[in-house]
């Protein structure tokens, strides 16, 4: 296709992206931490971390957990406090957990808040939590429908930001370097959003920064002011500039892997990796087959300081 009406990816420079590591479930939420790539291979219930030639190590299991209401301890979205720990997001237990390197204890009770599966998250500077929720039980059949975002303040107190209004399957979240921004993919309004951030955290002036030719997944920024964002539909990974230009695209044949989300990292953080898999909505199939994967491609900005 050459017909930008027809190609929105048309003018963007495309990039082929290589394959870093496979034999996961469904690869999620990938971060750039202490020179090395963390992820979440979300129905094996564990974060690894990637080496330099992508041989994974188990960083948390969730495997052993005893669940609070019975479903499944699935990680989601994760990052670190000021003080070392890493939190995560239980999806179906609707909780933060906090890994201490040895165990894991619950730091956020989000039951009262969230009206369906939390979803990713991002901790500012502060050690400010943002979390996402679906909002519904997409998993059982349920029809979308709008929810508020969440946060966890630094003392562990939670609540809903309901005073930004109803976020569409808000999914991938970001913090720009300067903690100036925040940034969220609202998955079933394909548009991404951008909000104001002042020093306490909090939040405002809502707008949409791009609308998106499918549904955005996880993403993440760089210092150029760009968002990067997983299109599995697609399936691709492209850059969205505000207003929504694309500027870049990695893509990907349906048949081998179907991008959720990306983190920019590597020395100077100009490496794009990728998380991929293949069945997200059965959750034994992609146990069973194993054919979640990472993916590496070149990028011409830096990620800078932003989170994750």
């Amino acid at each position: 296709m050459t017909d930008t009406a027809v190609d929105p990816f048309a003018d963007a420079l495309h990039t082929v992206p290589i394959e870093l590591s496979r034999g996961y479930t469904w690869a999620e939420c990938p971060r750039w931490h202490d020179g090395a790539l963390w992820f979440s291979d979300m129905y094996a219930h564990r974060i690894l971390r990637l080496d330099a030639e992508g041989a994974p190590e188990t960083m948390v299991d969730c495997s052993t957990r005893r669940s609070v209401n019975g479903a499944e301890v699935i990680p989601g979205g994760f990052g670190w406090l000021p003080d070392g720990r890493l939190i995560l997001t239980s999806m179906h237990e609707r909780l933060v957990l906090a890994f201490d390197g040895t165990g894991l204890t619950e730091y956020a009770d989000l039951r009262h808040l969230a009206t369906g599966p939390i979803n990713d998250m991002v901790v500012d500077a502060d050690g400010r939590a943002y979390v996402t929720q679906l909002g519904f039980e997409l998993f059982e059949g349920e029809a979308p429908k709008d929810s508020a975002l969440l946060v966890v303040e630094p003392d562990g107190t939670a609540r809903a930001l309901t005073e930004l209004g109803g976020f569409a399957g808000a999914n991938g979240i970001a913090v720009s370097g300067d903690g100036r921004r925040v940034v969220t993919a609202e998955a079933f309004a394909d548009r991404i959003t951008m909000l104001d951030r002042d020093e306490r955290g909090r939040l405002g002036g809502r707008r949409t920064f791009a609308a998106t030719p499918s549904l955005p997944d996880g993403i993440c920024l760089d210092d150029d002011g760009g968002v990067w964002a997983g299109m599995p539909s697609v399936p691709a990974v492209a850059r969205f500039t505000e207003g929504g230009a694309i500027t870049d695209v990695v893509r990907f044949s349906p048949e081998r892997a179907l991008p959720p989300a990306c983190v920019l990292g590597g020395p100077d953080r100009r490496t794009l990796f990728i998380c991929a898999g293949l069945d997200v909505l059965d959750w034994e199939e992609s146990r069973r087959k194993r054919k979640g994967t990472v993916w590496t491609a070149a990028a011409g900005v830096s990620g800078g300081t932003n989170r994750p």
